[in-house]
């Protein structure tokens, strides 16, 4: 496997990812050359999830729903053993379990010799984000594997009325995301979702090192960074904001490319940051930058 320097001071041409992941059966094997596309982590991811297909709990009168799928490696035909999937989503009352150890509506689950992975669980709802913004039924999932890039990613349902209104399900990246709900043969509601790895370009770990550890930002706030596979988590107030691919370049990109980060080394040791969001690429007056310079490292 190739892996990328972390440089200073010089130009490296960033990696792009295919913007449409699809694939599909032609009649005697599945056919597929993009990877299935990125989404944000969203602001409820926990590690740690235990090892389980079934994800509901004990008196939930949710709808229930099986998902299942084939994980596939980088050419869309071969099957990916052995690759962890986590699932997480919230329950029928439109909250996420952020606190429990009981890890409600969350589990992971290993994928079997020929790449498939299943989760019983209910069909989630719609919830309200902030006072006025809702955002429709999802699940996400984070597919990792030693071999290929780590897959942070959602799942939309067809129908749901908060799909053209949410910045993530509108756009073209999660056209391929937007499933439809069959129903099995007794009666529950399914939904399969087959994924295609992308490869893995990881950062150094010198560069991982040099980068990691807490930022104070102009503004006054504290950010962390700190590395988990191949992906670089941001946590900021305690929370996990975001999970950034390296894309060449002393830079990181989170899903759909709404947030991105630059690091800067500087000659006398000193690691400065400089943070992007915009959840509106399309308008490009709606972006946010922060400068950071890292004040402890690990």
């Amino acid at each position: 496997m190739k892996r990328r320097t972390f440089v200073k001071n010089s130009v490296v041409t960033a990696f792009s990812v295919a913007a449409f992941g699809s694939i599909h059966w032609n009649g005697k094997t599945f056919v597929g050359d993009t990877v299935t596309t990125t989404d944000i982590l969203g602001p409820f991811y926990r590690p740690g999830a235990p090892m389980r297909s079934n994800l509901i709990p004990a008196g939930s009168k949710g709808d229930v729903l099986r998902l299942s799928g084939v994980v596939f490696k980088t050419d869309g035909r071969t099957p990916l053993g052995d690759a962890l999937v986590e699932a997480w989503q919230c329950d029928e009352n439109e909250h996420y379990d952020n606190t429990s150890d009981e890890f409600i509506f969350r589990g992971a689950v290993k994928t079997d010799k020929g790449g498939n992975y299943n989760f019983k669980t209910i069909v989630p709802v719609p919830y309200e984000a902030v006072a006025g913004v809702w955002r429709p039924a999802h699940i996400h999932l984070r597919i990792s594997s030693a071999d290929h890039q780590d897959l942070i990613t959602q799942i939309y349902f067809k129908g749901d009325e908060y799909l053209s209104k949410d910045t993530s399900s509108v756009s073209p990246n999660s056209a391929n995301r937007i499933l439809e709900i069959s129903k099995t043969s007794s009666g529950e509601k399914n939904v399969k979702f087959d994924v295609v790895m992308g490869r893995t370009y990881p950062l150094s770990d010198e560069g991982y090192k040099a980068i990691c550890g807490l930022y104070l930002l102009s503004d006054g706030r504290k950010v962390e960074f700190y590395r988990e596979d191949d992906l670089l988590f941001w946590k900021m107030n305690g929370q996990i904001h975001e999970a950034l691919m390296y894309k060449g370049n002393n830079s990181f990109e989170g899903g759909l490319g709404f947030r991105k980060v630059q690091f800067e080394l500087q000659a006398h040791g000193e690691t400065k940051v400089k943070i992007s969001v915009n959840s509106t690429p399309d308008d490009p007056s709606k972006l946010a930058t922060a400068e950071g310079v890292k004040f402890l490292k690990y």
